[in-house]
């Protein structure tokens, strides 16, 4: 029962999330490689989250296409003295209907720590400014793509649920339960991240499961089950299937993987044979 309502009302989600890479011109290229396998297609969403540098450009060229454009990250307020920040209504401006908010990178996590240990107070993200940046992104209608999840340590003590069910109390526990129709969330354990390291499926299926019963306290049971909750963390052509098989798992949210062509269309396509199945 509950797959098939997984299929029915859930409609599955596989964003694209290009980090701090390609100019507007490999952009530009990537985007004609994924728009034949979605342009026909409407059993699942694609959304594509580009650098800042490249959000209008990319909207520009899906305009004939059913892919969506988000943002990597935003800031909360409208307007002001806020230099080097992006706001809500730039980013609506900019043709964004989608929105990546409180990942493990803007927080200070890395799976494989690419930059200055003691840089790391430079990515200041917090539960709470999660939860401002959501409640900004609903004012404006943008669908905020809510991240989650725990670093090794966290896992290895048995801090999993516990650190999962603070995030989400700072993200989403303002919000009534209409607002909670408006959201998707995406699991990313920290330390699959960039690693080559993937959550067992059944494992990810898990804790997507629990999300989802946290978001049934807070909300209510139907609010919980109508709750689009994606898997990130390694996911690549050749476990995306199997992954998007999961009861509780509504599609990914793919990182490095989604700068090949090729390989982020196979990733799209296991979500859709596992759609319509």
């Amino acid at each position: 029962m509950k797959e098939a309502v997984k299929q029915n009302m859930r409609r599955p989600v596989v964003a694209g999330n290009w980090k701090m890479n390609l100019s507007r011109a490999e952009a530009a290229a990537l985007v004609e490689t994924i728009k034949p396998a979605v342009t026909l297609d409407e059993s699942v969403e694609v959304v594509l989250c580009p650098p800042y540098t490249a959000l209008s450009h990319v909207h520009d060229e899906l305009r004939r296409s059913n892919i969506q454009v988000g943002a990597q990250n935003v800031f909360w307020e409208r307007s002001g003295a806020f230099t080097g920040q992006v706001s809500v209504p730039m980013l609506r401006d900019a043709g964004c209907t989608y929105c990546i908010v409180g990942h493990s990178e803007a927080r200070g996590s890395f799976g494989i720590l690419e930059t200055h240990e003691g840089s790391l107070s430079y990515f200041a993200e917090t539960d709470r400014t999660v939860g401002y940046k959501v409640r900004a992104l609903l004012d404006f209608g943008i669908i905020p793509i809510v991240c989650v999840g725990e670093t090794e340590s966290e896992r290895g003590s048995g801090q999993t649920e516990g650190v999962i069910d603070k995030q989400l109390e700072g993200a989403l526990g303002t919000l009534d339960e209409a607002e909670m129709g408006s959201v998707v969330v995406a699991y990313e354990p920290v330390w699959a991240i960039g690693t080559g390291k993937t959550c067992e499926s059944e494992e990810a299926n898990r804790i997507c499961a629990f999300i989802r019963e946290k978001i049934g306290e807070h909300a209510d049971a139907e609010s919980a089950e109508d709750l689009r909750v994606l898997y990130g963390g390694s996911v690549k052509p050749n476990n995306a299937r199997e992954l998007f098989a999961q009861s509780d798992i509504d599609g990914g949210l793919v990182g490095g993987a989604s700068l090949d062509g090729p390989g982020f269309v196979h990733i799209i396509r296991a979500a859709q044979g596992n759609f319509l199945r």
